[in-house]
């Protein structure tokens, strides 16, 4: 998709393909008949959104629309544009993202929404490490605690790297389960977040702590650009197109099974 278009960020997007699969298809309770306020069901939030290939992909593949729209990615006039919206009524997105730091607080509203309904589903979200140098995220970290917003599943892509270099460089995360203990969330930690059925198990751990008044977040550690050997933990591919050499190197190493889009 992004080599097609020459645009878009297949780093994240790679490194994050086992959680969706995980989420969507084993953990989420979700309808692919699309309601934009999801009674009972639970709900997603993608606040790094500019890993819209996976999240598109996984939607495609879960019954939201049909996988051939995947080949309109980025396109003019195309409801897949590069960051997720919502003016094109795309199924399965309920908020604009991409400008990051505000999905936690969108997740938290829809969490507290829930329990103002007396729906006990749970609200999932995601963010990328590199995202937690906005403020608003750490605003919205410290509510969701005051307020006890037990039934929220907040992941964190931890994967090191960002779109100028290591985060370690551009601004060190330190301790991150200590910051989220200190602001008492429910801290769990998923070493293996590129495999499958680590993800699965560690989201159904998190599920175990819901109604016990803590936000609970995932520490999950991901490789960048995993599968492709050439892009693995390079920051370089947060938001480079492959070249025709490069994707078939890439298309190698992870050979299609359910059929291309």
């Amino acid at each position: 998709m992004v080599h097609g278009v020459q645009s878009g960020h297949p780093g994240g997007s790679l490194g994050c393909t086992e959680f969706f699969a995980a989420l969507f298809f084993k953990v989420m309770k979700h309808n692919p008949k699309f309601d934009m306020n999801a009674p009972n069901e639970d709900v997603f939030f993608l606040s790094n959104g500019h890993i819209s290939p996976i999240y598109y992909s996984t939607l495609a593949r879960a019954g939201y629309f049909e996988a051939k729209e995947l080949a309109t990615f980025r396109k003019i006039n195309s409801r897949l544009q590069g960051h997720p919206a919502t003016h094109e009524h795309l199924p399965g997105i309920r908020i604009a993202s991409g400008s990051l730091g505000q999905g936690m607080s969108v997740a938290i509203g829809a969490a507290l929404s829930k329990k103002l309904n007396k729906d006990p589903h749970v609200v999932f979200s995601l963010h990328g490490d590199g995202e937690l140098n906005e403020g608003q995220i750490w605003e919205s970290v410290l509510f969701a605690a005051h307020h006890k917003v037990d039934n929220l599943i907040s992941t964190i892509d931890w994967n090191g790297q960002q779109i100028d270099g290591p985060t370690s460089k551009v601004m060190n995360l330190g301790d991150l389960a200590a910051k989220f203990k200190a602001f008492d969330w429910e801290v769990i930690h998923l070493e293996k977040g590129n495999d499958v059925d680590e993800v699965v198990a560690t989201l159904e751990k998190a599920k175990t702590f819901i109604g016990k008044g803590k936000p609970i977040v995932i520490l999950m550690k991901t490789a960048m650009g995993k599968g492709v050997d050439f892009m693995e933990g390079s920051h370089e591919w947060h938001g480079i197109a492959p070249n025709d050499e490069q994707l078939a190197k890439a298309l190698a190493q992870n050979p299609e099974t359910i059929g291309d889009y």
